[in-house]
């Protein structure tokens, strides 16, 4: 997988905007205002590309145990997030599937007015 992949495939969800919310460096994927992936660009350069992804909390130590590149969120909370290291021994297709995971998770925590403004969005 490579950033324009991961890019490209966020933002082709519904009602996702792009932000750089702390530097010129860390990619913020958001859902009704709240993040469920951020990628630091400079990592994708210097060919050690990672996620943070949004997981729930079960899952994510589940995953923990069954990939060596799906590790405690770096810099957020550990119980909810999990940093994944690309193109190491998690499949695209997982990484796909997870971050559908944490777009949902942050998704299904918007009011009820947020949800269906996203959901009448155009695609």
């Amino acid at each position: 997988m490579n950033i324009q992949q991961l890019y490209e495939f966020c933002l082709s969800k519904r009602g996702v905007t792009e932000h750089f919310p702390f530097d010129e460096d860390t990619l913020v994927f958001k859902v009704g205002g709240k993040m469920f992936a951020l990628t630091s660009l400079s990592k994708w350069e210097k060919e050690s590309p990672a996620i943070n992804l949004k997981c729930d909390p079960k899952v994510a130590l589940e995953l923990r145990d069954n990939f060596e590149g799906i590790n405690p969120g770096w810099h957020m909370s550990k119980i909810h997030w999990n940093t994944v290291t690309i193109n190491d021994d998690v499949p695209d297709r997982k990484v796909l599937h997870l971050i559908n995971h944490s777009y949902e998770l942050v998704f299904s925590s918007l009011t009820k007015k947020i949800k269906t403004e996203i959901e009448n969005i155009e695609n």
